[in-house]
């Protein structure tokens, strides 16, 4: 049916070849019956016409890239017990006076030392055999973060630290410095994983892949999964693996399907 608009350019047309007798002027009316026509055509072709069903085809994708990480981070520190807070502090601040001597030795910047721990704890007897407990001195742990960007110097690193007095090396962790052009390899592997899954089943169904519709990444960059060891050995340096970590992407592709 022609729209509001259109019957609203009609009517005066039809009033017109009517005449105000309301009979009808042939000539008048074979000159507008071309005009009518063209408006008729024009509202018809006006009318929404409804969209054939667009089918889609949705497919998940997965890319993942690895690689040796390129920095270390670990974390020492020292633990000294005396009779009194103030002497465990001392003998606590003389040998932590070392290790950050060590660390500068190696050559790490100060920006790359940072304190993970302090605190000062009394330290108490048993209370066996129904005795009363009794404070018999106190504990005081200083523990730092160091971040080495070379993974080379790890080793001698830690060898340095504990030589120069950390007797507490508290975990050994692996990164990669700069992370974004693995990460968009990997986003690249992982929409070319979801156009693999999906020409497949498009194939499988007799249909053929049409433009992607939409693409979204699910979750971002996952956590590094670092894979290593360590080896203390005596009278040799540190030996240490830092493995391989991983970069991955996972993204939801959907295409339109003919």
């Amino acid at each position: 049916m022609p729209t509001w608009a259109a019957r609203a350019q009609i009517l005066p047309l039809l009033a017109d070849i009517l005449g105000a007798d309301g009979r009808c002027d042939l000539e008048r009316s074979h000159m507008r019956s071309r005009i009518l026509l063209g408006l008729a055509l024009a509202a018809a072709l006006a009318v929404p016409a409804w969209a054939a069903e667009i089918r889609t085809i949705a497919m998940s994708g997965h890319g993942e890239i690895r690689t040796t990480p390129d920095m270390a981070q670990v974390t020492a520190g020292v633990t000294t017990m005396a009779a009194t807070a103030a002497q465990a502090m001392s003998a606590n601040a003389s040998r932590m006076k070392g290790v950050f001597a060590a660390l500068q030795k190696l050559g790490v910047p100060e920006k790359n030392i940072q304190t993970a721990n302090f605190f000062v704890s009394p330290q108490y007897s048993n209370g066996d055999n129904n005795a009363p407990r009794r404070l018999t001195g106190y504990q005081v742990n200083n523990d730092v973060n160091v971040r080495l960007e070379d993974v080379g110097k790890l080793g001698s690193a830690l060898d340095a630290l504990v030589a120069a007095g950390a007797n507490q090396i508290n975990g050994v962790s692996f990164s990669i410095q700069n992370s974004t052009p693995l990460l968009a390899r990997a986003r690249t592997d992982a929409v070319a994983d979801a156009r693999a899954k999906a020409e497949t089943y498009a194939k499988a169904a007799g249909l053929t892949l049409g433009p992607i519709q939409s693409i979204s990444e699910a979750g971002g960059e996952s956590p590094p999964r670092p894979m290593y060891r360590m080896q203390a050995m005596a009278e040799v340096a540190t030996r240490i693996a830092p493995g391989e970590q991983s970069v991955s992407a996972d993204v939801s592709v959907v295409w339109e399907i003919h």
